[in-house]
Parts: structure tokens; C-alpha cells; sequence
């Protein structure tokens, strides 16, 4: 889980705006961002599982907004996103994202994925391939799980999300707080990373990890017909470089930034991490023509 701060700095260019933009019929979204200077393109950042916009994407903010317009979101239910009454659904967070482009006047923008954001990177291409530029998808796949091992996500899904429906909230938190002390040793870091996800909804994480070991776009990843960038983690854990690698191997034209880190190296090594990401979004900019 990346960690860190927007950063506090003095050219126009590089200051964050922070705040709750309400979407008409869906509810408030949680957004920063840095306008970038004049008439730069549109990079929207779209954060992974259990993260947040700020502990996913901190470690670029200032590098990518010397060159960007740069928009930051937390989804639903992670951090400070929208509250939801239904079941977590991949399709909604994409359809978020594209409500508040239009409603922020950004005609076309670049999607920038990470992990779970790769899904709704691919998503909002799908449904929404007017708004959408260009993509880079990072740590990422167009399937995470085997057909069985879905099938037996979508058998189990019903019963997980009734028991977090009926155990308490204040449970579930505590327990994932605990999880978290236990995981990570260091008093600083724990404290920004709890103090950052105090906020979520664990029963709607919950409900997102099955949806992300559900999704599958195998099916159409081929058509992407946008200029894609793909920052491929070659010792991941989570997301094998294997299914990385496939998924850029089904997108015409795919160019591949190779990242020698985990799962985590967006925080553990930011040193190769940024230079990679910048890269593949300068790359994407370029051929889309900005």
C-alpha cells in the first residue's frame, strides 16, 4: 500500500485541490487535484484494492503534475469515496469516473490504473470510449483468477457478503485494523496508513476483492483501440507477471515498461517505480498526439 502526502509546493502548477464532488443521482465523490500547466492533457489516477487515491498514488504527484493535469480519485467505499447501499460493482466505479470527467469539462483524458484500477481502466474504455484517450494499466491483468477459481468466487459471494451484512461494522474494522498493526512493524507508517483507510467501508473492500477476482475482459481486451502504456511488475506476488504479460499481448500496440519490484513498489520503491509510470504515461501522451 503506497503511503505519503500531497505535496506542498509553491508554482500554480503544482498545487492539490481536495474535495466531495456530488454526481448527479449517485452521491459525492472524493477527488484531488492539480490543474497542471495551461493546456495540459488529463491524467485520471484510479487506485488499487483496500488503497486510496493518496497511499496508491502519492509518490507521482509531483512529477506528474510538472506535465499534467492530474485528477485523483477514491472509489467506492476505499478512503473517503462515495457511501453505497448496493452491492460493489467494478462497472459503477468506471461509470463514476466518467460522470465526473463530465462534470469537471474534461472532454479526454488518459486512465491510469493500478491493480484493481487496471479493471475499471478497461471498463471505462468499454463503456465509455468517447472520454477515453489513451490507458496505462499498472500491475495489472485482464483476468486475475482461473475460470474455476471464478466460478467458485461467484458461488461463495453471496454467502461472505451476508455474513459482513450481518457482523458488525465496528467488528470488521477492528479486525482489519489489527491486521494492518500486525502487518506493518514500523509505528510512523502504520499510523499514516490506519489514519488513511480509518474511513473505509470493509464490508464494500470485501465486496470489491470478489469483484476483482470475478472480472475477466480476455474476451474483448483485443479491441482496445487506444494508445496503451502497461507498467508490467515483474516480481508481483498478487498479479503474476505471466498474466501481466498477457494482458499486454492481447492490446495492439502495447508498449511494455518493465518495473524490476512487487506489488507494493509503487511505496517499497518509488526510485523505479516513478520513472517507469512517467514514462508510460509520456509514452501514451505522445502517440495519442497531446
Amino acid at each position: 500500500m503506497p503511503l505519503g502526502n500531497a505535496p506542498e509546493t509553491g508554482s500554480s502548477s503544482e498545487q492539490w485541490r481536495e474535495r466531495a464532488v456530488l454526481l448527479r443521482g449517485r452521491g459525492e465523490i472524493f477527488v484531488r487535484e492539480t490543474m497542471g500547466p495551461e493546456g495540459a492533457p488529463t491524467l485520471v489516477l484510479l487506485h488499487g484494492l483496500g488503497a486510496t487515491g493518496l497511499l496508491n498514488w502519492s509518490t507521482l504527484f509531483e512529477t506528474l503534475a510538472e506535465s499534467y493535469r492530474v485528477v485523483v480519485v477514491d472509489h467506492r467505499g476505499h478512503g473517503r469515496g462515495m457511501r453505497i447501499r448496493s452491492h460493489f460493482r467494478l462497472v459503477d466505479c468506471a461509470d463514476d469516473v466518467a460522470m465526473l470527467a463530465e462534470q469537471l469539462e474534461i472532454e479526454r483524458f488518459i486512465a491510469v490504473g493500478y491493480s484493481m484500477g487496471g479493471p475499471i481502466a478497461q471498463l471505462l474504455w468499454q463503456r465509455h470510449r468517447a472520454r477515453i484517450a489513451g490507458l496505462v494499466l499498472c500491475a495489472t491483468a485482464c483476468q486475475f483468477m482461473s475460470k474455476d477459481r471464478r466460478r467458485l468466487s461467484r458461488a461463495v459471494s453471496p454467502m461472505l457478503n451476508l455474513v459482513g451484512r450481518m457482523a458488525p461494522r465496528r467488528t470488521i474494522r477492528r479486525v482489519a485494523q489489527q491486521w494492518l498493526s500486525d502487518a506493518i512493524t514500523d509505528p510512523g507508517t502504520r499510523e499514516r496508513v490506519l489514519s488513511e483507510v480509518g474511513s473505509s467501508d470493509p464490508v464494500t473492500i470485501s465486496q470489491a476483492a470478489a469483484a476483482v477476482m470475478r472480472f475477466d475482459s480476455s474476451s474483448w481486451i483485443s479491441e482496445v483501440d487506444v494508445p496503451t502504456s502497461v507498467v508490467l511488475t515483474e516480481r508481483d506476488g498478487l498479479v503474476p507477471a505471466l498474466n501481466q504479460r498477457a494482458m499486454a499481448d492481447r492490446i495492439r500496440g502495447a508498449v511494455v515498461h518493465p518495473v524490476p519490484g512487487d506489488h507494493s513498489v509503487c511505496v517499497t520503491r518509488p526510485a523505479i517505480f516513478v520513472p517507469a509510470v512517467r514514462d508510460a504515461c509520456d509514452s501514451v501522451a505522445r502517440r495519442v498526439g497531446f
